[in-house]
């Protein structure tokens, strides 16, 4: 139907721009599409859409677990370890008992399963305390004081320790054995390049250079740093074997934690 000429009547109004045909009031709207896809589809719920398989709780523990191990190996590597003082040849500077940290970093640690090493950054100097594999069984780690560096002459007579010829002051020795006609001499021995020759500051109850010869340089691994901890036990205590064994001492230690750990020495630094 044509529209009205002065509008009284209900018509449609002209076509807007593209063609379509405007809704007049008391006109049912058109349907509108809904936001999607573009043909009219409800967007997906995005919160109800499925997810993937979760990783079950052990594999995150392993992974984690596999961290930890991987920390702890390259801190023990490269960086430091803690080990127990068994033996009275450090009396009076490190008591059997005491806890220890080494460190090892500064002293050109070796590279797990390879024949490198780390460039050391510290050299040892004459009385310094080192930790070093005992050339007779590398298994074992002692640790000693440094007396002689390489191409110093060593000689000891009636207990007094010469270096190139004049006397070494070494206020942290001591000496159990009190007899005088028991002074003790030893050399002279020159040390050998590539070596460092040790000796346990207990002069009369330590196992050390005068006996099994200088240390080669490649054994040293590190500094005793601190004590972290320290127990009042004999050796015999410490150098037990057997499982039962030390399975009582562990379970004596737990008993008397508090009245024989040695509070005092707790964080000593060396």
């Amino acid at each position: 139907m044509p529209n009205d000429a002065d509008g009284s009547g209900v018509g449609f109004p002209p076509a807007q721009d593209g063609g379509s045909a405007g809704c007049d009031a008391g006109t049912l709207p058109v349907p509108q599409a809904a936001a999607g896809d573009g043909g009219g589809r409800p967007a997906p719920d995005l919160a109800a859409a499925p997810r993937g398989p979760r990783r079950p709780a052990w594999l995150a523990n392993l992974r984690w677990l596999a961290g930890v191990l991987a920390t702890v190996f390259l801190i023990r590597t490269f960086v430091g370890e803690a080990t127990i003082i068994p033996t009275s040849s450090m009396e009076r500077t490190i008591l059997v008992g005491d806890h220890v940290f080494l460190q090892k970093l500064s002293y050109g640690p070796r590279v797990p399963f390879t024949g490198w090493r780390l460039p050391a950054w510290k050299q040892i100097r004459r009385q310094d305390i080192i930790a070093f594999r005992y050339p007779r069984d590398p298994s074992m780690v002692y640790v000693k004081r440094a007396v002689g560096l390489a191409g110093d002459r060593i000689e000891i007579r009636r207990s007094q320790v010469y270096v190139n010829g004049r006397g070494l002051i070494e206020p942290y020795v001591i000496h159990t054995n009190t007899n005088p006609f028991s002074r003790e001499s030893f050399g002279p021995l020159m040390v050998p390049a590539g070596h460092v020759f040790v000796m346990g500051d207990n002069r009369d109850n330590s196992s050390d250079s005068r006996y099994w010869g200088p240390v080669p340089l490649e054994n040293v691994i590190g500094e005793p740093l601190l004590v972290y901890w320290s127990y009042e036990a004999p050796s015999e205590a410490w150098l037990r074997e057997h499982f039962i064994d030390r399975l009582r001492f562990y379970s004596e230690v737990a008993r008397h934690f508090f009245s024989k750990t040695r509070w005092r020495r707790t964080g000593l630094l060396l």
